[in-house]
């Protein structure tokens, strides 16, 4: 997992980032906006633990998120930005025929 993933969609993130630290005020994820250095630094301070367990708590944290190779941004709904859901419930298939033997 990419941080910048995290960072590009902070609102789909943050609150997935309360759960885990959950004495992280509504104030406070506004402050964050992502970036990785003053969510350490607020977990510091209100846990009272040092800038090497936070930042260990944060790559757990980063570790334990679906991996995206694809790195791409996500809008509000969870989908990837700039594709659309199949809305009218048609889907794609494969229409070749899976009798015939591959040719050479």
């Amino acid at each position: 997992m990419n941080w910048n993933r995290v960072e590009g969609n902070w609102k789909k993130f943050s609150g997935k980032i309360r759960e885990q630290w959950g004495r992280l005020t509504d104030d406070d994820l506004d402050v964050i906006e992502g970036r990785r250095e003053t969510l350490s630094g607020r977990i510091q301070e209100i846990y009272g633990i040092s800038q090497d367990e936070a930042e260990r708590q944060i790559k757990r944290f980063e570790d334990s998120l679906p991996d995206d190779r694809s790195n791409m941004q996500y809008d509000d709904s969870g989908a990837r930005a700039g594709t659309s859901r199949n809305v009218g419930g048609s889907q794609s298939r494969d229409t070749r025929d899976s009798t015939r033997s591959p040719t050479r």
